[in-house]
């Protein structure tokens, strides 16, 4: 049996503003419509991937801004932070774990720069949506064996 991801459902408060940043990331829109019975339905999708977020009405119960470790995945960390800095997202400088293997949840165990070795799964960038919804980009140049 085949299981993909195909969305994530992100909390927001604000749709047409959650919308027009990710628009502004260059995310495609995928859909934009609402329902006679008030569900509205708004679906995006990041350059490049096979899954989507959806945000809308009726169909979160959590806190908006409340979801923490999204993680998206470039081969050009250095070149997907600045092209997410011109498109008006606050990230954060390069930064890796301390401990070399996966990262802390917040800030904790970070340190400055890219890991030293350079290592795909090993150097992050992070930045929020305008409610707070985090995301991680990972660089991963060369994949581990079966992945």
């Amino acid at each position: 049996m085949e299981l993909k991801l195909e969305v994530v459902v992100l909390p927001v408060s604000d749709m047409d503003r959650a919308k027009a940043f990710y628009e502004g990331l260059g995310w495609r829109l995928d859909a934009d419509f609402a329902t006679e019975r008030g569900l509205r339905v708004v679906q995006l999708t990041p350059p490049g991937s096979p899954t989507s977020i959806i945000f809308g009405e009726h169909l979160n119960d959590a806190v908006p801004g409340s979801v923490r470790g999204l993680h998206l995945v470039v081969t050009d960390l250095a070149a997907a932070r600045a092209e997410l800095v011109e498109r008006g997202a606050d990230v954060s400088e390069i930064w890796h774990d301390q401990d070399g293997v996966f990262h802390w949840a917040g800030t904790e165990n970070r340190v400055p720069g890219p890991h030293p070795d350079h290592d795909s799964y090993a150097s992050f960038i992070s930045f929020a949506d305008p409610d707070g919804n985090e995301w991680i980009v990972q660089q991963i140049v060369d994949r581990l064996p079966g992945r």
